[in-house]
């Protein structure tokens, strides 16, 4: 059976960002028994219908699911029409809720693919990765569709609801990985916390995620799939003394992304609103109630809707560098600098940078850039109190090691994101040793911007010295970096340190 829904721009004109189209019932019909093409105890509905531009956000199609069905499974397909130049084409969004509702928060969150696949399924013991099992309870149940570029011309969508019967299998109880591994005690851990795998638009699975990340050198990772948790009850197995694995999500709005690192397993984040909506704040608490941190990743990204247009005064910190180092990287350092000043100012407390891979499949490289983390212990809450302060600096791979500090006349000491308590007059000396980074040359920066420059040795290794004063700089961060590529710009980074602040600023 096929229903064709026609949505004019009337009748959504004036929208608030969702649409609920007409229920799709499967009361009149039994079920087939195989031999009209469908499995036995299946029915299938199919419903077309077309979205033209200026849609909401996310549109809704209800499902009566009845009593007695043991899987739901969903295709879906849309046109892509050819459209002029700089203009976007059709690209379309799916996801599924149940009988609980599409309300905000995620009560009835059962699963979210975006545009990484064409169809999944959903039943008790075993779903598509993206989706969660779980029981096929009755109700109205909603398929969601996310519009999230609609071409001149519209979009048509074509989707197809199958319902298979039976009973009910067990849902597995989930296995998630623990808080904590042996570490080193008080050391500086590396780590990467924004990657994707097969549960969103990677094409990597967990296990090989986990190979990549000990060949990297890390010592964690953080899961952050697009809009979905599927993936926290992925690794078993894959952890172990030499690596922790911290649970997450890449909240994936229309303005912009945000990882939310090391939250409990299984807390959905929801993602549905724009920072017009002014709902950004109670998404942010609703992180940090489930024990993780709020950074806004790549936020001067290229990409449709991956610009970051909530500011920063939610963020516990800032992802600076993201994949390769491109000018996109470069921007963002510069407004996060910006930001230090404010702080010496006194109008803002100070966001640390991290850089992360967004590593989705080969050649990205896992562990470029790595967050080098100074922590009491290798777990969940110590490297985000590590984060939280500063104590931070970001790698292009684990062969390069650096350390960093400032130091007073008397012997006072302040390493990577901690103050300097002297005078405005007293002579400091910022002091940066650096190995593995052959080719590249150290800079210290400061809120008057790049003061002082010099190449290291060949083999790239080496320590670099200067001397400053709290009136001459109000802090000093250390920037190694490779030797330009893009005329007008500096090279791409090597290495990079949060910074030591000074005096009384700070």
């Amino acid at each position: 059976m096929e229903r064709r829904d026609v949505l004019r721009l009337s009748a959504v004109a004036g929208a608030t960002g969702a649409l609920t189209l007409g229920r799709v019932s499967f009361a009149d019909a039994a079920p087939t028994d195989g031999r009209a093409g469908g499995g036995p105890g299946e029915q299938t509905r199919r419903v077309t219908g077309h979205l033209p531009t200026g849609s909401p956000d996310f549109v809704y199609l209800p499902v009566e699911v009845p009593g007695g069905v043991r899987e739901i499974a969903v295709a879906y397909r849309y046109d892509k029409p050819t459209v002029p130049e700089g203009t976007a084409g059709n690209a379309c969004d799916i996801g599924i809720f149940d009988e609980r509702g599409t309300g905000l928060g995620g009560a009835g969150f059962r699963g979210w693919s975006g545009g990484a696949r064409t169809e999944f399924f959903l039943r008790a013991d075993e779903a598509t990765p993206g989706y969660l099992p779980g029981p096929v309870n009755p109700g109205t149940w909603h398929i969601a569709l996310g519009p999230y570029t609609v071409a001149p011309q519209g979009l048509s969508y074509d989707v197809t609801v199958t319902l298979k019967y039976g009973p009910q299998g067990r849902t597995p109880a989930p296995v998630h990985p623990p808080e904590r591994a042996r570490g080193r005690g008080r050391a500086w851990y590396r780590g990467d916390s924004h990657l994707h795998s097969v549960h969103s638009d990677g094409k990597r699975t967990p296990a090989e995620i986990a190979a990549l990340a000990r060949a990297a050198g890390l010592d964690f990772i953080n899961t952050s799939e697009h809009n979905t948790t599927s993936a926290h009850r992925a690794w078993e197995g894959l952890w172990g003394d030499d690596l922790l694995i911290l649970t997450g999500e890449e909240v994936t709005t229309r303005n912009g992304h945000v990882v939310a690192m090391g939250t409990d397993p299984e807390v959905f984040i929801d993602w549905r609103y724009r920072a017009r909506d002014n709902a950004f704040g109670k998404y942010a608490r609703a992180i940090r109630r489930a024990e993780g941190l709020v950074i806004p990743a790549h936020p001067h990204a290229t990409c449709i809707g991956c610009n970051w247009k909530f500011g920063l005064n939610e963020a516990d910190a800032v992802e600076v560098w993201n994949g390769p180092y491109t000018p996109d990287d470069e921007v963002t350092l510069a407004e996060w600098d910006n930001t230090l000043v404010a702080h010496v100012q006194g109008r803002a407390d100070w966001l640390p940078a991290v850089g992360h891979s967004d590593a989705h499949r080969d050649p990205d490289v896992v562990g470029l850039p790595q967050t080098v983390v100074l922590a009491d212990d290798l777990s969940r809450r110590a490297l985000q109190n590590g984060i939280r302060a500063g104590r931070v600096w970001i790698a292009e791979s684990s062969k390069v090691d650096l350390a960093f500090s400032v130091t007073g006349e008397r012997g006072e000491h302040a390493g990577i994101g901690e103050r300097l308590a002297v005078s405005r007059t007293a002579k400091v000396t910022a002091r940066l040793t650096v190995s593995g980074t052959p080719g590249c040359t150290v800079s210290f920066v400061t809120d008057q911007g790049r003061l002082y420059s010099t190449a290291l040795p060949p083999s790239g290794d080496g320590t670099v010295s200067w001397q400053t004063t709290p009136d001459y700089a109000a802090y000093i961060r250390a920037e190694v970096r490779h030797p330009s590529t893009t005329p007008g710009l500096p090279g791409p980074m090597a290495a990079m340190t949060n910074p030591v602040f000074l005096g009384r600023w700070g």
